[in-house]
């Protein structure tokens, strides 16, 4: 009998596989529903996603579970025929939407008339852009050897200003964290193979540019709840326990010990599926090593508030909104009282997906994050909506009357990968290796995207299906 703790996207993944494969197990969730910030709201004709919208295409974990589920029908890719990003400049007082040049990926450009036409960078990063190619064997050869932050990857080759401009406002978005913090080699994989390959960013990524490509993004038509729903049914009933926290975990004569408030129940492995800030008081139960385990965590992790607001078609109409998928903001020292709570990001959510809201009604989504998120988590529902509507009027002018509103807070929902992690994750690998009966899933190892997630828990699933198994998995965390 196996314990799965917490009902996340990454324990219910789990507990899916599991059941797929015929293991008997428990899922243990605190709360009064699984998916944790997986959620879909449904009113009035808008569909309206709590948490994560869509994923990344190129990921494939998440579309094969979706196929697998009977969903293939459901399968859509963003909008990309209106895809574009822009960046708020000039404060929350004096704002304008500049777009990212056509051809961007992340800071890296594929095309050079966009760039170079783009008011998003002063001349100084424009020539810095130019020169880049020019150092490919200077920045091949002194590229560091160890881990660096986002920050510093990006100064190398683009400057300081690339960074704050454009990096940081989308990495923001993302990880509600900060470039100077974030490790490169964590985050932006893809970009560090690169660079020890041709050492020039922008030709590494235009020698890889495709005339077409897939969409970017990809979601289910019915929201990504359906995708939730459709695990949570192949999984027995009696296997899960709603609003059961564990209390306590102990080894007990080769098996575990797992203690709520119902009581104590025996286990031949464990899986906790937990955020880091629930995962690391649980370890520190243990002995000193799983004290140790837990150092190894991130150590710090940011909250994030989500704040929809539908407009009729009628309201909509008096709406100045560009074409494109959303906006990203700055964040910035010195910030007004109206500023220090910061707006992250904004999603156009019917430019961004079809089908998500009536025809002509607009729906908008205001997502708050970072250190500065936490003083609004206790703020009341209707507080927060008027400091959505303030912030996103100050971009897009004043807002009608929405006609549907939605909250979410998500505490502690986004761990940071500090420079450093993958060093910090393999020690975290060697010392589980010594206790095979104990799985690490969740957005603080190996990815915070819903594919990474459901190929964690999957993995791990498969690796404890049968006691050979247990005994010769590879990897702990299910490293990618």
């Amino acid at each position: 009998m196996i314990a799965i703790v917490g009902g996340g996207i990454g324990g219910l993944a789990t507990a899916y596989q599991l059941a797929s494969d015929g293991v008997e197990f428990t899922l243990f969730e605190s709360s009064e529903r699984l998916g944790g910030i997986v959620e879909t709201v449904h009113r009035n004709g808008f569909i309206i996603e709590c948490g994560p919208d869509s994923w990344v295409t190129e990921k494939p974990w998440a579309r094969e579970l979706a196929v697998e589920l009977g969903l293939e029908d459901q399968v859509i890719p963003s909008n990309d025929q209106w895809r574009r990003t822009y960046v708020l400049q000039g404060g929350m007082r004096q704002t304008q939407l500049v777009p990212i040049p056509d051809g961007m990926r992340m800071m890296v450009p594929t095309k050079w008339g966009p760039l170079l036409e783009s008011p998003l960078f002063s001349w100084q990063a424009r020539l810095a852009y130019q020169r880049e190619p020019k150092r490919a064997e200077e920045l091949k050869h002194t590229a560091p050897a160890q881990d660096e932050s986002v920050a510093d990857f990006v100064r190398r080759h683009f400057g300081a200003e690339v960074g704050s401009a454009i990096a940081g406002p989308l990495l923001a978005a993302v990880f509600g964290g900060d470039i100077e913090q974030l490790s490169v080699r964590s985050v932006m994989p893809a970009f560090v193979r690169m660079e020890a390959e041709e050492g020039s960013l922008i030709q590494a990524i235009q020698r890889r540019a495709q005339p077409s490509s897939p969409a970017i993004f990809t979601t289910l038509a019915s929201g990504l709840q359906t995708l939730i729903d459709r695990m949570a049914a192949r999984v027995p009933a009696g296997s899960v326990r709603l609003r059961n926290p564990i209390e306590r975990i102990e080894q007990d004569r080769g098996g575990w010990r797992l203690t709520t408030a119902d009581g104590s129940e025996t286990f031949d492995a464990v899986v906790l599926a937990t955020p880091p800030h629930v995962t690391g008081p649980l370890l520190r139960q243990l002995n000193e090593q799983g004290g140790r385990m837990a150092d190894l965590l991130p150590q710090q992790t940011t909250s994030a508030i989500v704040v929809a607001l539908a407009f009729a078609p009628e309201q909509a109409a008096r709406l100045r909104i560009p074409r494109g998928f959303g906006f990203v903001v700055p964040q910035a020292p010195g910030q007004s009282e109206v500023e220090q709570y910061p707006l992250l990001a904004c999603t156009f959510v019917d430019q961004k997906f079809p089908g998500r809201v009536p025809p002509g009604a607009v729906l908008l989504r205001a997502f708050f994050g970072g250190r500065s998120c936490e003083a609004l988590l206790k703020e009341p529902d209707d507080r927060l909506i008027e400091r959505a509507r303030l912030q996103l009027g100050r971009v897009l002018g004043p807002l009608p009357q929405t006609v549907e509103t939605v909250v979410r807070r998500w505490p502690l929902s986004l761990p940071q990968y500090s420079v450093g992690h993958l060093d910090r994750m393999a020690e975290l690998e060697s010392l589980l290796s010594a206790t095979p009966t104990l799985r690490l899933v969740g957005s603080a190892y190996y990815g915070v995207g819903l594919p990474d997630l459901v190929r964690q828990g999957r993995s791990i699933a498969r690796s404890l299906s049968t006691p050979s198994a247990i005994l010769r998995s590879g990897s702990f965390l299910s490293a990618p």
